[in-house]
């Protein structure tokens, strides 16, 4: 395939939403794929000269129930299990048609389906999976670990492989990544068991104390180069709650002292210039607390910066991925 097929391919984004909140305690993300095509994603990313598809919200009404016994500590267990197996076949069908998925949430459990739809897709096609979870926690409890049974907690542990989950995508593939392919980037708030689990995994992991020695640019190019060492692709999932309340105050879950609005900019901007960036997670944004859709019009802008988005014209490489090779 040529180089100009590949980047008519790279052009072409899907958004598909999963207006998911039950793996939260705090009811309300559902409404987090509206906000933000109301805040303009599509048209931004057309702006850029993508074509856009959107693909709507995802339903689990006619899903039938699988008949595994649900974990004692995981609540809505049964709920998020249809969202993950639908979640999981849609995104690898918008994968394989050549398009590059934009997965609108919904809580952070949209990951166990959307990362595990990318990680097929590329594992068939020879190539690593790499993750970068932008968010205040390590989501890597397990049923075993937990302290609230919230399942949007247990997302990057589930899609790492650990047990716990195994039945939550029933008969359907289950892509995991390697743990030493996870980078939680801007931790702020991890479980003490969960602490313990991810040091025996040897998780890396980019707090903010990092963050405020070292700065985001030197720190983000060791993922982009890990990725690209291994000839790899990257899935953001970006969590809303990585940046700070102040900025960002739509989430259920705040913590203070998060990513400042420049810092996450430049995030995004290094990740497009890196071109390695294959598909996208916005998750736990919920309108019901935000202020005049101020979150949902932050998240669209780092967006923006992700998909080449500048304020000047600057030389970019062209060597974005070609989602469907």
């Amino acid at each position: 395939m040529t180089d100009r097929t590949m980047t008519d391919r790279a052009r072409r984004i899907a958004l598909l939403g999963a207006p998911i909140d039950m793996g939260a305690s705090q009811r309300g993300t559902l409404m987090g794929p509206a906000a933000l095509r109301t805040a303009g994603l599509a048209t931004l990313l057309e702006s850029l000269d993508f074509e856009v598809v959107d693909y709507g919200d995802l339903s689990v009404a006619e899903v039938l129930d699988l008949t595994d016994r649900p974990p004692e500590m995981a609540n809505h267990y049964r709920e998020i299990q249809r969202w993950t197996r639908v979640l999981s076949r849609r995104g690898y069908e918008i994968a394989t048609s050549g398009a590059l998925p934009i997965f609108l949430g919904g809580d952070h459990t949209l990951s166990m389906g959307s990362v595990n739809a990318m990680a097929r897709h590329w594992q068939e096609r020879g190539r690593e999976l790499f993750v970068l979870w932008l968010d205040a926690h390590a989501d890597y409890n397990t049923p075993e670990t937990t302290i609230t049974a919230n399942m949007h907690g247990m997302s990057a542990a589930f899609l790492c492989g650990e047990p716990g989950l195994d039945g939550l995508l029933g008969d359907d593939p289950r892509a995991s990544i390697l743990p030493d392919k996870l980078d939680l980037f801007g931790a702020r708030s991890i479980d003490k068991l969960e602490k313990e689990l991810m040091r025996s995994r040897r998780i890396r992991i980019v707090d903010m104390r990092q963050i405020d020695e070292f700065g985001v640019a030197v720190l983000i190019r060791r993922v982009i180069e890990r990725v690209k060492a291994s000839n790899g692709v990257l899935h953001v999932s970006f969590d809303v709650d990585f940046l700070d309340p102040c900025v960002a105050p739509g989430v259920g879950t705040t913590v203070p002292g998060g990513a400042t609005y420049r810092e996450a900019h430049l995030i995004m901007e290094l990740l497009h210039d890196s071109g390695v960036v294959g598909s996208v997670d916005i998750v736990e944004l919920n309108p019901f607390l935000d202020e005049r859709g101020r979150t949902a019009r932050t998240a669209v802008e780092l967006i923006g910066s992700l998909f080449g988005q500048q304020i000047t014209d600057r030389p970019t490489p062209s060597n974005a991925i070609a989602p469907g090779e």
